[in-house]
C-alpha cells in the first residue's frame, strides 16, 4: 500500500483510508466483531487511516474502534469529527461549533476511543453563526493542549478554507468527490493544491453506485442514507443504472473490479487526494486496496470520461433536507 501526506507536520497515511460509518450500521446489521474483523483486514492490507465521527451511530463508531484499539494508538492514524449535534428522540439535527461544544464532543470521542490525543480533528459541518475564523482559535487551542495532531473541515468552500488558512495550519479538507460528484473541482482541489492542504474524499464510490455490487433502493434500511436521496430515488435511479453497469463492464474488461478502478480513478486526480471509502467487511476492504496497485493511464482516464462524463448523474446529491450542512461555492 503506497502512502500520501495527511498533515503537514509531514505524517503520512495508506493513500486508502477506511471511512467507519458503516461500523454504526448505516448501510445494514453488523456488529463488534464483524467490525474488529474488518479492522485487522486493514491492518493486513496495510491501510491505517480510520475516519469516523461523533454522530456515526452516536458514539458506536468510536466505541467499536476503542474496543479494538485497547489504548494502542500506535495502529492506525485516527481522525474524528464534530460540529453536528442530534436529536435522539426527534431525529432532528443542527450544528454547533463553539468551543465548549467542540471540547466536550472530542473529549467525549478520546473516552470512547481510550486515546489521549487524536491525529486529526475535523469540524464536521459549519456553525454559520460562528466565523470560521473563531472556529480555528478553538482549534488551534486545542491542538496546543496536545488533544488534536491535526486541524481539518469537513464541507466547507474554498474561500472557507482560505479564511481559516489565514489563522494558522489547516491540514485536511474533506469534501464528497466520486466519479458522480466532482463538485471539488470547481475550486477545492485547486486551492487545497495551493495551500498544501490533503483533501480527504468521502463517498469516493458514489454510495457504492460505482462499486462492484450495483444497489438496489428496494433493499434499503430505514435509516440508510441513500432512502431519500435524489439519485437513488425513482426515474434518477434508473437513468444512474445504465451507466453504473456500463462502468462496471469496463472494469471487467480491464482485470480489475469496479470499486478498485473507481478509487484508482480518484487517486489519479490528484497527488494529494486520500480517499476513505466506507465499509464494514474485510472482503469488500480488499477489492478497495486493490486500487493501490493499479495503474490507470491517460487513455483509460480518457475512456472513463467517455462513459461516465462530469455531470452524468441524475438528480441532486443531497435532498433538500440534506443540503443544510454543505457550504455551497459554485
Amino acid at each position: 500500500m503506497k502512502k500520501r501526506r495527511l498533515l503537514k507536520s509531514g505524517k503520512m497515511v495508506s493513500e486508502i483510508g477506511l471511512g467507519c460509518m458503516s461500523f454504526a450500521g448505516f448501510y445494514g446489521a453488523t456488529n463488534e466483531a464483524e467490525s474488529h474483523a474488518t479492522l485487522a483486514a486493514a491492518l493486513d492490507l496495510g491501510i491505517d487511516l480510520l475516519d469516523t465521527a461523533n454522530v456515526y451511530g452516536l458514539g458506536i463508531s468510536k466505541t467499536v474502534i476503542g474496543t479494538f484499539l485497547k489504548g494502542d494508538a500506535s495502529k492506525f492514524t485516527i481522525a474524528t469529527k464534530a460540529g453536528i449535534w442530534r436529536d435522539k428522540e426527534h431525529g432532528n439535527r443542527g450544528f454547533n461549533n463553539k468551543p465548549d461544544y467542540l471540547r466536550s464532543e472530542l473529549e467525549g470521542s478520546l473516552k470512547r476511543l481510550g486515546l489521549d490525543q487524536v491525529d486529526l480533528f475535523y469540524v464536521h459541518r459549519r456553525d454559520r453563526e460562528i466565523e470560521i475564523e473563531e472556529v480555528m482559535e478553538t482549534l488551534l487551542a486545542l491542538k496546543a493542549e496536545g488533544k488534536i495532531g491535526g486541524i481539518g473541515f469537513s464541507e466547507i468552500s474554498p474561500a472557507s478554507l482560505r479564511r481559516a488558512v489565514a489563522v494558522g495550519p489547516v491540514d485536511v479538507v474533506q469534501s464528497e468527490y466520486s466519479l458522480w460528484s466532482r463538485q471539488p473541482d470547481l475550486g477545492m482541489l485547486q486551492t487545497c493544491k495551493d495551500l498544501e492542504v490533503a483533501l480527504v474524499a468521502y463517498s469516493p464510490l458514489a454510495r457504492g453506485m460505482v462499486s462492484s455490487v450495483t444497489p438496489d433502493p428496494s433493499t434499503f434500511i430505514e435509516k440508510d442514507f441513500r432512502k431519500n436521496n435524489p439519485r437513488f430515488l425513482g426515474p434518477s435511479f434508473e437513468f444512474n443504472l445504465p451507466y453504473a453497469q456500463a462502468f462496471k463492464a469496463y472494469a471487467q474488461e480491464k482485470g480489475t473490479t469496479a470499486t478498485a478502478l473507481a478509487l484508482a480513478w480518484c487517486l489519479a486526480r490528484a497527488e494529494h487526494i486520500i480517499p476513505i471509502p466506507g465499509t464494514r467487511t474485510p472482503e469488500h476492504l480488499a477489492e478497495c486496496a486493490a486500487a493501490s496497485a493499479l495503474t490507470v493511464t491517460s487513455d483509460m482516464m480518457a475512456e472513463i470520461e467517455s462513459i461516465l462524463p462530469a455531470g452524468w448523474a441524475h438528480g441532486d446529491r443531497y435532498s433538500q433536507a440534506q443540503w443544510n450542512g454543505p457550504e455551497g461555492y459554485c
